[in-house]
C-alpha cells in the first residue's frame, strides 16, 4: 500500500479489489460520453453529501445563484430527486441486456427513429409540467388553509391538461421507451435514444409531483380525491422503477413485485386473510403509492439519508485501496493456518463487509482472489465457493455499518442506528466464529495446510499501515459520542481523504471527484432496489396484508411460540429469494416483524430476527444470489454450491432464535449477562459445528457422538443456567467416549428382521 510495502518480496496478493466491475449490461462509455456520465454521477453524490449536512452555497458566499435547490430540501422533494437523479444515471449507463462478447457497431435504424420520435411526448409531459409549476409559483390559485390549492377536478381545465397534455403523452413515452429499449442496437461506448427517452421520464415524472406535492392536493394522497396527474405520474413512475431494477438486480424482485401489484388489483376475490372488502381503482391504488406510504417511505427515506452517505464513505476507502490493504491485512494474518485461504475468506470478508454492503458485491470483490487459493489448497471447487459465500454474506451484519437493510431498521422502528450497531456485535461474532468452525473442521478432517510464509505478506508491514482502519475508527468513535450517523459518516469520509496522503494513492480535486464518480455509480442499484421495495411496502399498507398476517402469526402462537417462529422464519426467508437483503428485509419487517410484536416479542429482537434470515436468504437454496456469484468464480454447479454455502452456514440458523431466549445476546441486560451468554453461545456454535462437521477433539466422530454433539449445542444455545449444566454434561460425555472408547466413525446403525 505503501512504496516501502510495494516490493515484490513482500507477496501482495490483493491487488485490484477497489476497482469497479462493470456488469455484462452496463455501458463503457470513453472520451466526451465518459466525461458528460462521470460528472454527472460526481454531481448526484455531491448533491446528496451537501443536502443531507445542509450546506448552502448561497448562505455561504452571500451571492445568490439561480436554479441551485435550497438547502435543507422539504423530505418529498428530496427523495423524489434522489429518485429521478438515480433513474437517469441508471438508463444512461444500464443497456436492457447483457452485451454480446463481440462487439456490435449496429447504428441508427428505425428503432432509433421512433425513439426519437417518442421524445415529442415526453418533451410535452416535461414542458406542461413546468406550466404547472409557474401555475402553482404564481400566486393565482387559490388557497384553502394556507395552502396553495390544485383545482384539478373532472371538467377543469387543468384535469384535462393533466391527461392529455401530461398523463397520456408520459405512459406512451415510457411504455414505449422500455420496449424499445430491448429493440435499439447501438454500440457499448455509446448512448443509446431509447434510453435516454426513459431518462427524460424519469424527469417528467419528478418535474410533476415536486409543485403539486407542494399544494393542498399532498393532503388528498391515498384517497380517492387524489388528481388524476399523481396516479399518471405515480404509474410511469412504478415502470421506471421496476425497469431499472431489472437492469441493475436482475427479475427475482421485479417478479415479486409483481406478484403484489397483481394482488392489489385481485385482493378482493381472494379468500381468507388474502381477502380485502373493496377492489382498488388504477388510480386510488397508483394515487397512493408514490407517498411516504410507499416509493417515498421508508426504504427511500433511508436510501436516500444513510445509504448513499455511506456509500460515499466506502467510495472514498476504495479509492484510496483500502479494500486492498484490508485482504492483504487478513492474508498477513491467517493464510497460514490449515485451509488458510479459506480463514483469510472469512477475515476479509468481515472486513470488506464493513465497506461493501451486499453479499454478492462481497463475493466478487473478495472471492476473486481467495476461490483460486482454496482450490489450491485442496478445497474442492463448490466448497470453495461455498465458504467465500457463507463468510462474504456475514458483512450485512458487521458493525460498524452493516448491510443497507440495518439503516432500514433503524427508520422503521425509530430505534437509534447506534443501538442497533451495538446490539449486532455478539450475533456477527457467532455469525464469522460458526463459518469459521466449519471450515477449520472440514480442513481438519481433510488434512488441509495452510499457505507457505513466503507466498504471504509480511504482517509486520501491514501492522505498520493500521493507520488506514483510522477512518473506521473514527466513524465508531463519533458514533459512541452522540454525534448523528450523518455526521459521524462526513467525519469518516473526510477522515478516508486526509488518511489517502499517507499511502501512494492521495487523493486530490482528481482524486476526490472520482470517488464521488464512484459513489454515484455505486448507488444505483441500492436506490433502485428500495424503491422497488417501496412499491411492495404501498401494496402492504394500502390492503392491510401484514396485519392479517400478524393475526395468523398469533393464532400459531396459541398452540406454539416456536412454531410461530419457524413460520416466520420461512416466510422471511421465501420472502428473501432472490431479492437484495435491503429489499428483502424491508419486505419481512412489514409483514412478519409486526406479528412477532404482537407475539409480546420485544422490536429489537423481532426486527433482529428478520434482518438476520432475510440475510441468509443469499445463501439459501434454491435460489441463493451470493452462493450463484461464488459459483460464477469458482466453476462449480450454482446448487451444489448453494447447498454447500447453506451447510457451511447452518450454525447462523439457530443464532436468531437464541435472541428469542436469551435477549443478552442483544447487549440487553447486565454485563454477566451479556458475558456470559456470549460465551455459552459460542461453545453451543462450536459444538454445533463439530456435530455437523463430523469432527470432534481431534478425531472423526461416530453418529452418535455427532448426535450427542448437536443436543449439547441446543442445550447451550438455549442459554438458562441449567440448560448449559446439561449441554455441559453431553459434551465432556462425549469427548470421554470418544477418548476412552474411540468408536468408528463409520459405525451404522444395525436393523435386522425377526425370523
Amino acid at each position: 500500500m505503501t512504496k516501502e510495502t510495494a516490493t515484490d518480496d513482500d507477496h501482495l496478493i490483493a491487488d485490484g479489489v477497489d476497482d469497479e466491475i462493470a456488469e455484462s449490461n452496463r455501458r463503457i462509455f470513453e472520451g466526451w460520453r465518459f466525461q458528460v456520465i462521470a460528472t454527472l454521477a460526481a454531481l448526484y453524490a455531491l448533491f446528496h453529501m451537501v443536502a443531507l449536512n445542509g450546506i448552502s452555497i448561497s448562505a455561504l458566499t452571500g451571492i445568490e445563484i439561480p436554479l441551485l435547490p435550497t438547502f435543507p430540501m422539504e423530505t418529498w422533494n428530496f427523495r423524489i430527486v434522489h429518485i429521478a437523479g438515480a433513474l437517469v444515471l441508471g438508463f444512461l449507463l444500464y443497456h436492457a441486456a447483457a452485451f454480446p462478447d463481440k462487439p456490435t457497431e449496429a447504428k441508427g435504424g428505425v428503432f432509433q427513429k421512433l425513439s426519437f420520435l417518442l421524445m415529442i411526448p415526453a418533451l410535452l409531459a416535461v414542458g406542461t409540467t413546468i406550466h404547472f409549476a409557474l401555475q402553482v409559483s404564481s400566486g393565482d390559485l387559490p388557497e384553502m388553509g394556507g395552502l396553495t390549492t390544485w383545482p384539478a377536478f373532472e371538467g377543469t381545465p387543468i384535469y384535462s391538461q393533466e391527461i392529455w397534455y401530461y398523463g397520456v403523452p408520459l405512459l406512451v413515452a415510457t411504455f414505449g421507451g422500455i420496449v424499445l429499449g430491448w429493440l435499439e442496437q447501438a454500440p457499448r461506448s455509446h448512448f443509446r435514444a431509447s434510453d435516454i427517452l426513459l431518462a427524460v421520464c424519469g424527469i417528467a415524472v419528478a418535474t410533476y409531483l415536486i409543485p403539486i406535492y407542494a399544494t393542498a392536493a399532498r393532503n388528498s394522497v391515498g384517497t380517492p380525491f387524489v388528481p388524476i396527474g399523481v396516479a399518471f405520474a405515480a404509474t410511469a413512475g412504478s415502470a421506471l422503477i421496476l425497469e431499472l431494477t431489472r437492469r441493475v438486480a436482475g427479475l427475482a424482485l421485479v417478479i415479486i413485485t409483481g406478484v403484489f401489484l397483481v394482488y392489489t388489483f385481485t385482493a378482493h376475490v381472494l379468500p381468507g386473510i388474502l381477502a380485502v372488502d373493496q377492489p382498488y381503482s388504477w388510480k386510488r391504488f397508483f394515487g397512493h403509492v408514490y407517498s411516504d406510504t410507499g416509493i417515498l417511505g421508508p426504504t427511500v427515506a433511508v436510501s436516500s439519508t444513510y445509504i448513499i452517505l455511506f456509500i460515499i464513505f466506502a467510495a472514498f476507502l476504495q479509492a484510496s485501496k483500502v479494500g486492498d490493504y484490508f485482504v492483504n491485512f487478513a492474508f498477513a494474518a491467517a493464510g497460514r493456518a490449515r485451509g488458510g485461504p479459506a480463514k483469510v475468506s472469512i477475515f476479509a470478508s468481515g472486513l470488506m463487509g464493513m465497506i461493501n454492503g451486499t453479499s454478492a458485491g462481497n463475493v466478487v470483490a473478495t472471492g476473486s482472489l481467495t476461490i483460486p487459493l482454496m482450490k489450491k489448497v485442496g478445497y474442492h471447487s463448490k466448497t470453495s465457493g461455498a465458504v467465500e459465500a457463507a463468510a462474504s454474506t456475514g458483512g450485512q451484519i458487521m458493525p460498524p455499518i452493516m448491510g443497507a437493510g440495518a439503516f432500514i431498521m433503524a427508520e422503521i422502528t425509530g430505534i437509534p442506528y447506534q443501538d442497533i450497531a451495538i446490539a449486532a456485535i455478539i450475533p456477527a461474532v457467532l455469525y464469522f466464529v460458526s463459518v469459521y468452525f466449519m471450515v477449520d473442521l472440514e480442513a481438519a478432517k481433510l488434512g488441509m495446510r495452510g499457505m507457505k510464509q513466503e507466498e504471504l505478506p509480511k504482517l509486520n508491514k501491514m501492522i505498520r499501515q493500521v493507520y488506514l482502519f483510522i477512518p473506521i475508527i473514527i466513524l465508531i468513535v463519533a458514533l459512541f459520542m452522540g454525534y448523528s450517523v450523518i455526521r459521524a459518516g462526513t467525519l469518516a469520509t473526510i477522515a478516508a481523504a486526509m488518511v489517502s496522503w499517507l499511502t501512494p494513492f492521495k487523493m486530490g480535486p482528481k482524486g476526490i471527484f472520482k470517488a464521488f464518480e464512484l459513489a454515484g455509480i455505486m448507488s444505483i442499484q441500492i436506490i433502485a432496489v428500495c424503491a422497488c421495495a417501496g412499491i411492495i411496502v404501498g401494496v402492504i399498507s394500502l390492503t392491510g396484508v401484514g396485519a392479517r398476517f400478524s393475526a395468523l402469526l398469533l393464532g400459531l402462537a396459541e398452540a406454539s411460540q416456536l412454531l410461530a417462529l419457524f413460520f416466520a422464519m420461512c416466510i422471511a426467508i421465501l420472502l428473501g429469494m432472490g431479492m437484495p437483503t435491503t429489499a428483502a428485509y424491508a419486505v419481512a419487517a412489514s409483514v412478519v416483524a409486526p406479528g412477532l410484536v404482537q407475539l409480546g416479542i420485544p422490536q429489537l429482537t423481532a426486527h433482529f430476527f428478520v434482518f438476520y434470515y432475510a440475510v441468509l436468504s443469499a445463501i439459501t437454496p434454491p435460489v441463493a444470489l451470493a452462493s450463484y456469484a461464488a459459483a460464477g468464480i469458482s466453476g462449480a454447479n450454482p446448487m451444489e454450491t448453494s447447498v454447500a454455502s447453506f451447510k457451511i452456514g447452518i450454525a447462523a440458523f439457530i443464532v436468531p432464535f437464541m435472541f428469542f431466549y436469551n435477549g443478552a445476546l442483544l447487549m440487553e441486560g447486565s454485563w454477566f449477562e451479556v458475558l456470559r451468554a456470549g460465551a455459552t453461545a459460542t461453545v453451543g456454535v462450536f459444538l454445533l459445528s463439530s456435530g455437523v462437521q463430523g469432527w470432534f477433539m481431534g478425531g472423526r466422530s461416530a453418529w452418535f457422538i455427532r448426535l450427542a454433539l448437536i443436543l449439547a449445542a441446543l442445550f447451550m444455545i438455549e442459554g438458562g443456567g441449567i440448560t448449559d449444566l446439561v449441554g455441559i454434561g453431553l459434551a465432556v460425555g462425549a469427548w470421554f467416549v470418544q477418548k476412552t472408547f474411540s468408536p468408528d466413525p463409520d459405525a451404522s446403525i444395525k436393523v435386522g428382521a425377526a425370523d
